[in-house]
């Protein structure tokens, strides 16, 4: 219905199906901000005062001010077309990101220099990074969606998925099985199989209240799973108290000392970003919401760069799942109301208070399951011959969490692999070099060795060429095939890439071979057909 003959149309703030949706979307960001509080204090072993008092504050200004942004669109695209069914684009922590930047940037740097204040500043520094990469990526962003294959982004993606998300909490809640493996089939029940709880209770809100539940009941009988205690409870709540977020620009300048480790990762998953907020802006626009695509990554890019600035080291982006909290009923109203939420309870301490309430292992479930979406998101989303080409992408992730699983071994000996002897661990079958070698730089060198293959897949020999030229300068310069930048580090790898990059092209000039890629099964019948 228009209403340019009448007074201006003024879309309602609140109505009853923005109820639906905030209880729904809330515990959606609720569980993340549980996740990633576990992550900074289990993973990276960072100081409360720094968890509670810095990051977490400026962590709810950051989706306080996504939410309310989102919301402000929405109510300006009603406005626009006259409707009152426009529903705000879901926002909130980069989940795949939270991930990557913890276990791919911060815990490498804690690693090497034993502290978590030097973590902090390289993350800041990475968001700092990605904010400009989606601000400027927001111009160029479908020639780069058309550049790269999507098998080799999410190929590369999948990698950390199963090896640095996956891997840790699946042995964790084998662990502490009473707790760690009922919580998993609650989520698994919920998720994939479609089970609805009592009173609507989300999957990943009932998980955790039985994980507690379990906990402390246990706790009564001297089991103690899940390693809860009133003395660390009463600590929390003695610490209840008002935080607000400071700047933080010279911690997130200090990071640019780790610059090279944080390039490797940045600009790879700042495309990646840019990809996924423009399928997410597409799924909207499909949903009857047509918001536009710039200033919605421009918005992401601003957001996240206010966020790092005050002590955040996690990147804001879009949701998926526009339609679903639109057929909720969500409209304006539960988007801002969720980021309100959210900033009272970084604000307050109230999370120091939940995280000594509930058992970490009653978490680790919901970072298997993220683990087991991304990992199967790269099969389900790209075409089927291109598996060979994600499973290859993922290679150079195994290498670098094998060696970083070398390395801590080796160190809490209080050893390591050069004092060993590389010879010495090859017999006993670990290549070290050659973890090093093939892990240096795995996100991008991931992304490389994948895009080389479905392009050689789909028989586009001209652009695999170009990808295996790229990959030289890169493994030249030391952003891939290296632990550190440098020139020259691996020049027979980098000689290798460019021998490649040849063949293909005098391929692509030579042959005439069909640009149309061969469907074939993955089975022995290609193998002995080629015999033949």
């Amino acid at each position: 219905m228009s209403h340019s003959n009448t007074a201006p149309f003024r879309p309602k703030l609140w109505v009853v199906g923005d109820l639906n949706a905030f209880f729904g979307f809330g515990t959606n960001i609720l569980v993340n901000v549980l996740v990633l509080t576990g992550l900074l204090r289990i993973v990276l072993n960072m100081p409360d005062h720094l968890v509670f008092g810095r990051i977490l504050p400026a962590l709810g200004l950051m989706l306080f001010l996504s939410t309310v942004c989102y919301a402000w669109l929405a109510r300006r695209l009603a406005i626009r077309t006259g409707r009152s069914d426009v529903c705000a684009l879901p926002s909130g922590i980069s989940v795949p990101h939270m991930f990557v930047v913890t276990f791919v940037v911060m815990l490498p740097i804690l690693h090497a220099t034993h502290d978590p204040m030097q973590a902090w500043n390289a993350g800041l520094t990475w968001v700092f990074v990605q904010s400009f990469v989606l601000m400027g990526g927001s111009l160029i962003a479908p020639t780069i969606r058309r550049i790269t294959p999507r098998a080799a982004l999410l190929g590369s993606l999948a990698g950390i998925s199963i090896t640095f998300i996956s891997m840790s909490p699946a042995a964790q809640i084998f662990q502490t099985p009473m707790i760690g493996i009922i919580c998993f089939a609650v989520i698994l029940l919920a998720w994939f199989g479609g089970v609805r709880y009592p009173a609507g209770i989300p999957g990943g809100l009932m998980a955790i209240l039985i994980g507690t539940l379990v906990a402390w009941g246990s706790h009564l009988f001297g089991l103690s799973y899940g390693g809860l205690d009133g003395a660390s409870l009463a600590r929390s709540v003695a610490g209840f108290g008002f935080s607000y977020p400071i700047p933080a620009i010279g911690h997130v300048f200090a990071g640019f000392h780790f610059l090279g480790i944080i390039l490797v990762t940045a600009i790879p998953f700042g495309i990646y970003d840019l990809v996924e907020a423009m399928d997410n802006v597409e799924s909207a626009a499909a949903g009857g919401d047509a918001f536009p695509t710039t200033q919605v990554l421009g918005a992401d890019g601003v957001i996240s760069l206010i966020g790092c600035c005050m002590g955040n080291p996690f990147i804001n982006a879009v949701y998926i799942g526009h339609p679903g909290w639109k057929a909720m009923g969500g409209r304006i109203g539960y988007s801002a109301a969720t980021g309100i939420l959210v900033l009272l309870l970084t604000s307050f301490g109230i999370i120091s208070v939940l995280m000594a309430l509930i058992p970490v292992v009653a978490i680790l479930p919901i970072l298997l399951y993220i683990g087991m979406l991304i990992g199967a998101q790269a099969f389900q989303e790209t075409p089927h011959r291109h598996a060979p080409a994600i499973i290859l992408a993922l290679v150079p992730q195994i290498a670098a969490w094998g060696k970083t699983l070398v390395d801590n071994a080796l160190g809490v000996a209080g050893t390591n692999a050069a004092a060993i002897g590389f010879d010495k661990l090859a017999n006993a079958g670990v290549l070290y070099q050659g973890l090093a070698v093939l892990g240096g730089g795995a996100t991008l060198a991931g992304v490389i060795l994948g895009s080389i293959t479905v392009l050689i897949i789909d028989r586009d020999l001209l652009k695999a060429s170009i990808f295996a030229l790229v990959g030289a300068g890169l493994t030249w310069f030391g952003l891939i095939h290296s632990q550190a930048i440098c020139f020259g580090r691996t020049p027979a790898v980098a000689f290798a890439y460019l021998s490649v990059a040849v063949v293909l092209f005098v391929c692509a000039r030579t042959t005439s071979s069909s640009k149309n890629p061969v469907h074939a099964e993955v089975s022995g019948s290609g193998l002995a057909a080629e015999a033949t």
